[in-house]
């Protein structure tokens, strides 16, 4: 019994606060995300494809620059001599080749978040999908993911490292 605020208020098991009994009985897993993600068969695979779409982009972004560059020399080699209407007009060129590039690095940036997303997609549904199956066959509670330092304490007596069981389950293609 305690006393708060002049009344006796008797102490009582809630939900936020199991029994003991119930705290032993419930059971988790964890793993690490990354780990797993990483040793599974097909990331190596999604991971030279981004790669190739990066080289692409770049290739394509080099040769802008380049272009500007050139444009950019030719401009400031010959400013002294040019009339001002060429002079303005080569200006406004260069600021136009500077925008179209700027356009295009945020537009091939969105585009290769897009194709990560969509490569990656799969892999992500089949780590869950073996993730939520182990969960459900052995009875956890939950299944957390340790990545990031999350969790820097897991107790090992209420909880099962499981990151072996899901690279075996996802090898074996199951």
């Amino acid at each position: 019994m305690m006393l708060v605020a002049g009344m006796a208020i008797h102490a009582q098991n809630t939900p936020s606060q199991p029994t003991s009994a119930a705290a032993s009985e419930l059971r988790f897993g964890y793993l690490s995300y990354n780990d797993v993600l990483h040793a599974m068969p097909q990331y190596e695979k999604a991971q030279q494809t981004l790669a190739s779409m990066r080289a692409s982009f770049e290739s394509e972004l080099k040769r802008s620059e380049d272009d500007f560059s050139k444009q950019f020399a030719e401009y400031v080699e010959g400013q002294k001599s040019f009339p001002e209407n060429i002079l303005l007009k080569r200006q406004k060129e260069l600021q136009q080749l500077m925008e179209q590039s700027l356009q295009f690095k945020k537009e091939a940036q969105a585009l290769l978040e897009k194709s990560e997303a969509e490569v990656m997609a799969p892999l992500h549904a089949k780590l869950n999908d073996v993730i939520h199956r182990i969960g459900m066959e052995r009875g956890y509670a939950y299944v957390l993911n340790t990545d990031n330092r999350a969790y820097p304490f897991i107790n090992g007596d209420l909880g099962t490292d499981i990151t072996a069981d899901v690279l075996t389950m996802i090898k074996s293609g199951d």
